[in-house]
């Protein structure tokens, strides 16, 4: 057996174990907890689903969360829940001070669209449009975050009806930008965290969730350790000579160079990543490169993204990818400058272990045993991650996908197709509710 896969096993073995050490204690002791939080999931279900579909009717790009932001602090106030707005430029933090002394709890959740043209045939369907990148672009929740943002403004609604039994305060923190701010922009849990989000008063600890279209409604997948994905995103220029289509001869051609480049950079994560410790993908995605059929371009320009789960492995493939580019271009009389990580960058989500353990009983509580599921690690990325670096974080996910339904066929996440039901926010609601009160009741001063 792998030293790795030795490491994974026994991480998962000592949640098992924590978690059934930890179990009877604190289900005894959150018992009416869970049962006042159902009920109040209950009552407030059709309000935050109504909130969902305004959201999604509305959405809005990082960093540009006018509306939402407005929306949000407004259900604060009115709440009676301290609100700070304009953090990490359209950010909403929302504090709420239990009746007793306590841990500080944040809880997160992400505001932003993307830019996507929906295609689904809902009554709330967004026909928004707004520029991006200098173009006329539609706008479309396509991976969930609406929904992240109605469950954590009904979480708000539950916990302050419960200050009195709030041993510690909820950091209600509401982020933009988690699809990456535009292009020469700061944005997301960096510059939030940058701008003091974690502190005043200091956090101690972090959950946030996410919508997962291909898990069935009900369902919680959750995995200690690395369950996202590090990302760089990539850009390359192969500089090459110009010349007609006519005589190629006469040219240093940028796009066959660049042909080239992309098929050796294939090679790094089938020939140089031990893939049996840990997974890695190396994507080229975008390629432009002349403008006509008999002119051969001086210049062909790359965008792609690489995705590794430890520091080593990134590390690796970094210098691989500038290596392979900027080799395969000087072999062939180019040149390639690359530049990685380029627009974004995330670090791995890494799921504290013992935190992971201590708090698996609530999940199982606030789904059901049977409904809670190891999940396996993700490629996909999330700057959840940042905040994890400075505190220690879980990050979960709620199924979205109606029951009977083929998560083979169903639209996933940054598509046009993507869907989820209305009925995933409830899990939602209680899961997180119910992890800040155990998450209290068992560091109570």
């Amino acid at each position: 057996m792998k030293t790795n896969q030795l490491s994974q096993l026994l991480s998962v073995s000592a949640v098992l174990f924590f978690s059934t050490v930890i179990c009877n204690k604190t289900t005894a002791q959150n018992k009416n907890y869970a049962t006042t939080i159902a009920t109040a999931a209950d009552k407030i279900e059709p309000k935050v689903i109504d909130w969902r579909h305004d959201i999604h009717q509305n959405p809005e790009l990082g960093n540009r969360e006018v509306r939402t932001a407005a929306l949000i602090a407004k259900h604060l106030q009115s709440l009676g829940i301290e609100v700070k707005t304009g953090v990490g430029i359209t950010g909403v933090v929302g504090i709420l001070k239990g009746d007793k002394p306590g841990p500080v709890v944040a809880l997160r959740a992400d505001m932003d669209a993307l830019p996507v043209e929906e295609k689904n045939d809902l009554p709330f369907a967004s026909k928004v449009k707004t520029t991006y990148n200098g173009k006329e672009t539609p706008v479309m929740h396509a991976c969930g975050h609406d929904a992240h943002v109605a469950i954590l403004m009904g979480v708000a609604e539950i916990l302050s009806g419960m200050k009195k039994d709030l041993k510690g305060t909820v950091k209600f923190i509401f982020q933009p930008a988690e699809e990456g701010a535009p292009y020469g922009e700061e944005g997301g849990a960096a510059l939030m965290i940058k701008e003091g989000v974690l502190e005043n008063p200091k956090v101690d600890v972090i959950f946030g969730l996410h919508m997962d279209a291909q898990t069935e409604v009900g369902k919680i997948g959750y995995r200690p350790g690395g369950i996202m994905a590090a990302v760089g995103s990539l850009k390359i220029t192969v500089n090459g000579k110009g010349s007609h289509g006519a005589a190629p001869w006469s040219a240093i051609d940028p796009i066959v160079v660049s042909a080239q480049i992309i098929n050796n950079l294939q090679t790094i994560v089938s020939r140089n990543v031990n893939i049996t410790e840990n997974p890695a993908v190396v994507t080229i995605a975008s390629i432009h490169g002349g403008n006509r059929d008999n002119i051969i371009s001086d210049k062909v320009e790359m965008l792609g993204t690489v995705r590794t789960f430890s520091d080593s492995d990134q590390k690796l493939i970094y210098d691989r990818v500038k290596q392979v580019a900027e080799k395969t271009a000087e072999s062939a009389g180019a040149t390639a400058d690359v530049i990685l990580p380029y627009e974004h960058y995330y670090p791995v989500t890494y799921n504290n272990e013992k935190l992971t353990a201590e708090m698996l009983p609530t999940l199982e509580k606030s789904a059901g045993k049977e409904n809670v599921l190891l999940k396996p690690a993700i490629t996909g990325a999330e700057d959840f991650s940042f905040f994890q670096k400075k505190v220690p974080g879980m990050y979960f996910f709620i199924g979205g996908l109606p029951k009977g339904a083929d998560s083979k066929t169903s639209g996933p996440h940054h598509t046009s197709q993507f869907i989820i039901d209305d009925k995933a926010l409830k899990t939602g609601l209680k899961s997180l509710s119910n992890l800040v009160l155990d998450y209290m009741e068992m560091t109570k001063k």
